[in-house]
This record gives structure tokens, C-alpha cells and sequence, in this order.
């Protein structure tokens, strides 16, 4: 059975901003809610039931890790992005990926440049990332006119090159990771679940997490009862080690906890 979603059918092509240039597009869709339960079913020859059963299996696929008939539907996109956001893109190795060439392509003189609100100290506590609280307006924007001010001038640079005939391939060498760049991505429901869990956690990067929002409503319009099972059991749900449990267990008991430093941060962490 072919599956046509209406409302996904209004939004297909349809460009949804992200950043200051960027944005997500759906080109395409293959199956649905669906396409989900007749997939889960037919092993024993049936197929859809009513909305509430339907909704009862896929909320049990989900939870009880039955990933297989997720990996029926199937998802295009088109994404324009900053080159830096697109190298955390594709270590999900799952997804299908083609990308814009600078060798057959003169790139655009377009580079993300941060918004005040989202310009901060590197944070003392995360390695990897920026603190909760913007610098101050004053150096914010000083900030951003230092980003300016070198993308003009390494676009400047780039045009000269193409000028005097040099090719593409050599002209982009200097071009920087806040370039946007463009490509058509395809990832089937399973691994999809996967990236928006990992990329709309609290502590991935704030772009990324941007992408991933934008994403995570796309599929709710073609999968809105897999979309929340997803954000049920997985996104707002969490996972639990030995020890851990025998903290809960020992709580719901009456018990001190017994868990301590670093271990009972991350166990406090979770419950956040």
C-alpha cells in the first residue's frame, strides 16, 4: 500500500529558515504511520487497525527497541548549513549524503555569523562547548565585526583568484568553516530517531540543535504517532545503568542512595 500523507504533501519543498541563512527543505517521503504497523504486522498477514491499536504497536516497537519496521520509511531533505555544522552532520554515517562541489561551483559569499545572544566564553566545565550566559552587547559586537571582517576579506581574496583564471578546486582552499553549504540528505525513521536524540540534547551545539528542531516537526507531519512515542520513550525518557537502578530501588525504599560523586551527578543529570 502506498502511503500519502496530506499534510506532508502541503509542506513537501517548502524551505523552513535555520540561522541567518540556512535552512531545512522535505524534497521526499516514503511510508508513513503506516507503513510502521502494516511492516510490524505482517508477519502473521495483518495490517492496519484502528488509530488507538495502531498507536499501542508503535509505542511498543519503540519502546521495546523493535527498530526494523521504523527503517521502512524513509525521508529526503534538502539542508543548507554552515560547513562546520555539516562535519557534525555526517559522523551518522547512516544517511545517504550529496553535496555541493566547490570544484564545479563558485560558492556564494555566504558565512554564518552568531547572533549577540548566542556568543559566549568557552565554558570552564565543558570542554567542548560555550557557557549558558552571552558575553556582554559590547563584545558581542566586536565579535561579530571581526567575523565580518574576515570573511570579506577571504571572499575578496577568492574572486581575485577566479579572476585570474585559477581554478575552482584552488580558489576555495582559504574559504572558512562558517561558509554555508548545500546538500540532499536521505536517512530512514530508525536512524533518523537516533540523530535528533543525540543532536537535540542540551549538549550539542546550538546550531545543530536548530537543524534538529526543524527536522523533528518535518517528521512529525508525516509520522506524528512514531514522533511521539519517539519524544515519549527516547527524547524525554532515559536510560539507566546497574548501579543506577539499585539507587532507585534503594530510594523508592526508604534506603540512602547509595550512590556518590561523580556517579551521582550524572544519575542527578539524568533525572533533569
Amino acid at each position: 500500500m502506498h502511503c500519502v500523507v496530506e499534510e506532508a504533501e502541503k509542506i513537501l519543498d517548502k524551505e523552513y529558515p535555520v540561522l541567518d541563512h540556512g535552512f531545512v527543505r522535505l524534497v521526499d517521503y516514503l511510508g508513513s504511520d503506516q507503513r510502521i504497523v502494516q511492516s510490524a504486522r505482517v508477519s502473521y498477514g495483518e495490517g492496519t487497525k484502528t488509530y488507538r491499536q495502531d498507536k499501542g504497536l508503535i509505542n511498543y516497537l519503540l519502546r521495546n527497541d523493535h527498530t526494523s519496521p521504523f527503517e521502512q520509511v524513509v525521508f529526503t531533505f534538502h539542508l543548507k548549513m554552515p560547513i562546520f555544522v555539516a562535519r557534525q552532520w555526517v559522523r551518522h554515517r547512516t544517511g545517504r549524503m550529496n553535496e555541493i562541489s566547490g570544484r564545479y561551483s563558485v560558492m556564494k559569499d555566504e558565512c554564518y555569523i552568531p547572533e549577540a545572544s548566542k556568543i559566549a566564553l568557552q565554558s570552564e566545565d565543558n570542554k567542548q562547548g560555550r557557557k549558558n550566559e552571552a558575553v556582554d552587547e559590547e563584545t558581542a559586537l566586536k565579535v561579530q565585526e571581526l567575523m565580518k571582517k574576515d570573511h570579506e576579506a577571504v571572499f575578496k581574496t577568492y574572486h581575485e583568484l577566479l579572476d585570474m583564471g585559477i581554478a575552482r578546486e584552488i580558489s576555495r582552499i582559504d574559504l572558512p568553516l562558517g561558509l554555508y553549504t548545500e546538500f540532499y540528505w536521505q536517512m530512514d525513521l530508525h536512524n533518523l530517531f537516533h540523530f535528533l536524540n543525540l543532536r537535540l540534547d542540551n549538549h550539542a551545539q546550538y546550531e545543530i540543535r536548530e537543524y534538529a528542531k526543524t527536522i523533528l516537526e518535518l517528521v512529525r507531519t508525516v509520522c506524528p504517532i512514531a514522533t511521539e512515542a519517539f519524544e515519549n520513550h527516547r527524547m524525554n525518557g532515559i536510560s539507566l545503568s546497574g548501579k543506577e537502578k539499585e539507587a532507585v530501588k534503594a530510594v523508592l525504599e526508604g534506603r540512602e542512595n547509595p550512590l556518590t560523586g561523580r556517579d551521582l551527578e550524572i544519575f542527578l543529570d539524568k533525572l533533569v
